[in-house]
């Protein structure tokens, strides 16, 4: 404001110098022969007068604020303790005549004063020892340091303005040690002139090999240059020479060093290999974001609060909010920018010519300013063109999205202010990898078209909202825990092999990546591997054509989406009705070896797409054709055991049939055997668990078992159809409906295990 806040009256000789101290409200005056001190914050009186010189005083503080150095024209340069006012050693000498200006270098180590005499003196403030000079043509009235130290300014009376370099003659009179170069690589790291920094961080190591400081100062150059595997190299030997120094002190910090570098390890293990920086629109690696952290302000409180104990949970917290990492869920455009559009330049420089390059600008503004420092997108994250890096991220792209602090899912088609509706209608609902990036986050929330919020739901995560969910589901008809291959049924790819890549993460495969196999190949290694991992026999329950991967798996991915059947249940009450009255008819001893059959059945093996599956079977006896439409065949069947039951095909081998007379045993229709039958009881009664029985039964409980498998499988059921090959293996015939088999009477248990077989089926 301009307005004089106080006058400090405390000499009535005129002031010739002022200086405030580097740190606090300590401010100091150069009188004719005084120094006084004065505190800002209560000006009346100073609190402290120094007798100093004989003659006017020129002052400065030192960089600590510790002492004040002075000067006069009585050819003497003092220091004096800031804190009592007392002479730290005796006067220095070196002027012939009047002293007219003083100045001291930014890192404390030296002093130069100019004079009457045409000279500068440099003073080594260590070494107290004769000054180094500098010779003028004229009086020398001013003098002053650059920050980094290496120059020197001076003015004379004819007025000319001369700049010295240093460094050379500084070493030569004094030896200059690490503390010069350490202080003068600081100084370029904070000008960004990083290829000095550098040369100043290895003559610190040069000078000093053995202490941390020169390869911290090494490591902060590399970043700056974007050196990062160099960088990590600098960091590692940093950190051993904080593990191998003396002093408590340097092994405490590399104590925290250590647990930062562990928590940081925790948080990348399932980070994705490149991530943007939302600050600087940078792409940058796993090692450049290591280093941007630890060259980062919140890295830096850690490691330097030494009289705290060290927090380990703390830690964990900063890293991780620190490193945690937004991922883009989105309709690829036609012009998206790749890899080598982005590298090594800022995305929010780029031209704006583009839908694909705004939305990479739109969608790291919207990570950065809810806090996030790091982003990623599918389109420039990746390298497309590298084969082994397409494969590692698409396995790993699952668990990318999994351990996101938060998926951003954009729509390009909905249009701002959209009602209800407008995100089951959205093209982002039909597209493969969609499905993995919604199931695999935590936190999810949709954007319209111009960035804003879908039906401005501002709740924290809209996977926990309502409305959102339900619209999902009506629009899919699957709701949040039907089977993973249904949410995949309706969707589609640009690329064919993608809808069963897309499908990797969320069942946990890590497969090879072969672009070029075509779909039928890609997803019949999916289900091959989960059949063959897990046992799990639903991966069969599908109508429409078969794979020429094996026969026993669909064509295409929209096999799934018609739901299975929901087969009728019995109560727990009926099942032991009936288990009273199969007492009386069922030989005991059969149902028990039944059980135990099955029991000891193998789960499905899949192989080299040969599939070997347990199974029941009942062979075909009677096939009647009873229409045939469009290409497909329906035909009326009669097998072993079972009732006549209708099955539609495109096959037309059933017509292989004498017309009603028996034929050899080609044919089979199969129940596959899922051993959860064994261990499940009836799933109308949800009461009863795995537990309900113990794991050792006894003769009775064996035969109680025996029963209640017996009525189980004395139920409907999904079944298959096979036709046998040359070779004894097997083939299925594909159905366009579910064939659902109905048992026609309860046969002994003894011909039961009669039909208990292993097939192979190619």
């Amino acid at each position: 404001t301009g307005v004089v806040l106080s006058i400090l009256k405390g000499s009535e000789s005129p002031v010739f110098r002022v200086a405030f101290s580097p740190y606090g409200p300590k401010l100091a005056s150069g009188t004719q022969s005084k120094i006084q001190v004065w505190n800002t914050d209560n000006p009346k009186l100073p609190i402290l007068d120094i007798n100093a010189h004989n003659d006017w005083v020129h002052i400065a503080w030192s960089p600590d604020g510790q002492q004040i150095v002075s000067a006069s024209e009585d050819k003497t340069v003092k220091f004096w303790d800031s804190l009592n006012g007392t002479l730290i050693g005796g006067p220095w000498t070196g002027h012939t005549n009047d002293i007219n200006s003083l100045a001291i270098s930014s890192d404390g180590s030296f002093i130069a004063t100019a004079s009457d005499d045409k000279t500068v003196c440099l003073w080594s403030i260590k070494q107290m020892a004769q000054p180094l000079k500098l010779e003028h043509t004229a009086l020398v009235f001013c003098v002053a340091f650059s920050h980094s130290g290496e120059w020197l300014a001076t003015g004379d009376s004819s007025g000319n303005l001369q700049l010295w370099s240093i460094e050379d003659p500084l070493s030569a009179a004094f030896g200059l040690d690490s503390s010069y170069f350490i202080h003068r690589s600081e100084v370029r790291l904070n000008q960004n002139l990083y290829e000095g920094a550098l040369l100043d961080a290895d003559k610190v190591i040069g000078l000093n090999p053995s202490s941390h400081l020169g390869y911290n100062l090494r490591h902060a150059a590399l970043c700056g240059l974007h050196r990062h595997d160099d960088a990590s190299k600098a960091f590692e030997t940093m950190l051993s020479r904080l593990n191998d120094a003396p002093e408590p002190q340097m092994r405490e910090l590399y104590s925290r060093y250590e647990a930062i570098k562990q928590a940081i390890d925790a948080q990348l293990k399932n980070a994705p290999l490149r991530l943007i920086n939302t600050r600087t629109g940078r792409l940058c690696s796993r090692d450049a974001r290591i280093n941007t952290f630890m060259n980062s302000t919140e890295c830096n409180e850690l490691l330097l609060s030494l009289d705290m104990p060290l927090q380990p949970k703390l830690i964990e917290e900063v890293v991780a909010k620190y490193f945690g990492w937004v991922m883009l869920s989105h309709r690829w455009g036609s012009k998206e920018p790749l890899l080598h559009d982005i590298q090594d330049r800022d995305i929010y420089t780029l031209d704006s010519n583009s839908l694909g390059t705004v939305k990479l600008q739109k969608f790291c503004e919207v990570a950065r300013n809810a806090g996030h420092y790091w982003a990623w997108s599918d389109t420039c994250c990746i390298d497309q063109k590298n084969n082994a890096e397409l494969g590692e991220s698409v396995n790993s792209m699952f668990i990318w999205y999994r351990y996101s602090a938060l998926t951003i899912v954009y729509l390009l088609d909905v249009p701002p202010s959209s009602e209800s509706g407008a995100l089951a209608n959205s093209v982002w609902n039909t597209r493969g990898w969609t499905v993995q990036e919604f199931l695999a986050p935590k936190i999810v929330l949709f954007y319209q078209a111009d960035w804003t919020l879908y039906l401005d739901d501002r709740s924290y995560n809209h996977k926990e909202s309502d409305s959102i969910l339900k619209e999902l589901e009506r629009s899919t008809g699957i709701n949040a825990r039907a089977l993973k291959l249904r949410w995949a049924s309706n969707r589609d790819t640009t690329r064919e092999e993608d809808i069963a890549y897309s499908l990797f993460g969320i069942f946990g495969i890590h497969l090879p990546v072969i672009y070029g196999e075509k779909r039928q190949s890609a997803l019949g290694r999916l289900l091959q591997y989960i059949i063959a991992h897990s046992g799990d026999i639903t991966a069969l329950e599908w109508v429409g054509q078969s794979s020429n991967f094996n026969s026993c798996l669909p064509a295409a991915i929209s096999s799934y989406k018609t739901p299975t059947c929901t087969l009728p249940s019995l109560s727990e009450n009926e099942m032991q009705l009936l288990i009273s009255k199969l007492r009386n008819n069922v030989a005991m001893k059969s149902a028990s070896k039944l059980y135990t059959l099955l029991n000891n059945l193998s789960v499905p093996r899949f192989f080299n797409a040969r599939l070997q599956l347990p199974c029941i079977t009942f062979p075909l006896t009677e096939v009647r054709p009873s229409q045939n439409e469009a290409g497909y065949f329906t035909y009326d069947v009669k097998a072993d055991g079972q009732q006549d039951l209708p099955v539609t095909t495109n096959c037309n081998k059933l017509l292989q049939f004498p017309r009603g007379r028996r034929t050899q045993q080609t044919f089979l229709l199969i129940r596959p055997w899922n051993r959860h039958d064994i261990e499940l009881v009836d799933s109308a009664d949800q009461s009863q668990n795995l537990g309900y029985w113990p794991s050792e039964p006894g003769d009775n409980e064996l035969v109680t078992r025996g029963l209640r498998l017996f009525i189980r499988l004395s139920q409907s059921f999904g079944a298959l159809l096979l036709e046998q090959q040359r070779g004894g293996e097997y083939k299925r015939i594909a159905s366009d409906h579910s064939i659902i088999a109905q048992v026609g009477h309860m046969t002994s248990a003894d011909n039961m295990m009669e039909m208990v077989k292993i097939l192979e089926i190619l």
